[in-house]
């Protein structure tokens, strides 16, 4: 699995950049602006919105409080490259209005966390139900209890879609790591764990099936 992404954050010192996406440090400054185009006539600092500049590639990052205003691109990390692409459209839309709306967000991801699990092979119509049995099937019991937390299950779920108006950037986060979680453990791990075995030496493979056909 890769490593960790860090969602941008405020006056965070270091985090996976919006532009360039490399985990670096991060310069801040607060905004100032300029009546004169030299820069240098009738400046005016505004603590309210602040900038953050990435040691990597030095793009700046403009903030309004919590909230990214500029770019408006993908600060999310991005989705898990086996994940459906039914999923993955749900996914990538959740990306695109995170910054913008963060309850938009969770909400397609909630209907994402669902449809996954009609993928690994369960009804998708009790998400409850669904998770317990991929738990069951190897999925490990903590998934099931952060799932709660953010209320895709348990008895104050929020229904797939359905926005919900506690819903802020922290649950969101959360929710993009769950998907991407649950599609590591379910689809990744497995099918690297096949070109694993696959791999092996067909004198070795005959020997295993030989021994497991006794």
């Amino acid at each position: 699995m890769k490593g960790k992404y860090i969602t941008p954050f405020l006056r965070g010192e270091a985090f996976n950049c919006v532009s360039c996406h490399v985990f670096t440090k991060q310069h801040w400054y607060f905004m100032r602006g300029s009546t004169d185009a030299s820069g240098y006539g009738g400046q005016q600092e505004d603590d309210r919105f602040l900038i953050s500049y990435c040691e990597h590639c030095g793009f700046p990052t403009i903030w309004h409080g919590e909230a990214i205003i500029f770019p408006l691109n993908l600060s999310a990390e991005p989705p898990n490259e086996d994940i459906p692409e039914d999923v993955k459209a749900d996914y990538e839309e959740a990306r695109a209005i995170f910054n913008l709306s963060p309850r938009g967000s969770a909400a397609l991801l909630r209907l994402g966390i669902q449809k996954l699990c009609a993928h690994l092979g369960q009804p998708g119509k009790n998400i409850n139900a669904d998770i317990k049995a991929l738990v069951q099937a190897g999925l490990p019991s903590k998934v099931q209890e952060a799932l709660d937390s953010v209320r895709v299950i348990g008895n104050d779920a929020v229904h797939p879609g359905t926005i919900d108006l506690n819903d802020d950037r922290d649950t969101a986060n959360q929710l993009f790591r769950l998907v991407n979680f649950i599609a590591h453990k379910m689809i990744t791990e497995p099918k690297e764990i096949d070109e694993i075995y696959n791999n092996l030496p067909a004198d070795k493979l005959k020997g295993i099936k030989d021994r497991d056909s006794k």
